[in-house]
């Protein structure tokens, strides 16, 4: 198990918290912390008690984007045996190193069998914006500030953001805020579909609690997963029919299933159900369908 030094991770009553823990420094986002979300994200999906997973800042920040201690060379990728820099100073891009380090971190958020819900406390600027955009649900502070500040870093967005961002927030609103590089308030925010709501300070970890425990309390496991990747992955669909074909291997393996049964014979009894299928042991034999051969 790894040792976490600059989040915090914690389950209670099917929920797992991971909380941003650098708050001396805003939270600032490192190497360290993106191996240890990383890490986080990867013990949720394997942990059958886990249904959902919050993510919010301790302190005033949620995160004030990349630790930029190093000065003017901080996005600067040369040095050490695994840059992608070649000695005569042009770029390996096909190097696995060339990877951005905000956009490790969101494809493996993007690639959560759990819904991820953002607790945001506080400014959320460069990568502590784009960090959300893969989470399903995003509450904000009052408090929270957001900035894609990259043009005024002299850099471009990362994050995988040039892909989420306009899906969320519509292509004019994504090319406003990331060309000016402005700070966005938690109302312009709302008002862009980059959160779902507003709330005060005290308000904003029980709203996000309440979103979780109605997950966790009532869906089944296995068809959360599912449903959230079948979501995620059509925003990416050429054509409906590539999602009637996914949609219906999922009816089919599903409608079979005991989670099928229980939620039926429950409905019907007019209680709540107890779904028996977990995600560790029964996610069906078509998933995950977009590696299979057959998927087109």
């Amino acid at each position: 198990m790894m040792d976490y030094q600059q989040v915090r991770y914690a389950v209670a009553d099917g929920i797992a918290t991971l909380t941003l823990a650098r708050p001396d420094k805003l939270n600032a986002y490192s190497i360290r912390m993106m191996e240890e979300m990383i890490d986080a994200f990867d013990r949720a999906d394997r942990d059958d008690d886990v249904g959902a997973v919050i993510v919010t800042g301790e302190g005033r920040a949620f995160c004030a984007g990349a630790d930029l201690e190093m000065g003017g060379k901080v996005f600067d990728a040369a040095g050490g045996p695994d840059s992608p820099i070649r000695p005569d100073g042009s770029i390996d891009y096909a190097s696995r190193h060339a990877r951005d380090y905000g956009g490790r971190l969101t494809l493996r958020i993007f690639e959560s069998l759990k819904p991820v819900i953002a607790a945001v406390n506080g400014p959320a600027i460069g990568i502590g914006a784009t960090m959300l955009l893969p989470m399903d649900i995003r509450l904000a502070s009052d408090a929270a500030r957001f900035g894609f500040v990259f043009a005024r870093r002299g850099i471009v967005p990362e994050g995988a953001s040039m892909w989420f961002l306009p899906r969320i927030a519509g292509i004019d609103r994504a090319l406003e805020w990331c060309l000016s590089g402005r700070l966005i308030d938690a109302e312009e925010a709302l008002a862009g579909r980059l959160v779902r709501s507003v709330h005060p300070p005290a308000d904003l970890l029980p709203a996000a609690v309440a979103i979780a425990r109605d997950i966790v309390d009532n869906a089944a496991p296995v068809s959360v997963a599912l449903t959230r990747q079948m979501l995620w992955r059509g925003l990416g669909m050429a054509h409906p029919m590539e999602a009637h074909r996914i949609d219906s291997r999922g009816v089919l393996a599903r409608g079979r299933s005991a989670d099928a049964r229980e939620g039926v014979t429950a409905f019907l009894e007019k209680r709540a159900a107890d779904f028996p299928d977990r995600v560790s042991s029964a996610m069906p034999d078509y998933f995950p369908w977009w590696t299979q051969p057959d998927y087109h």
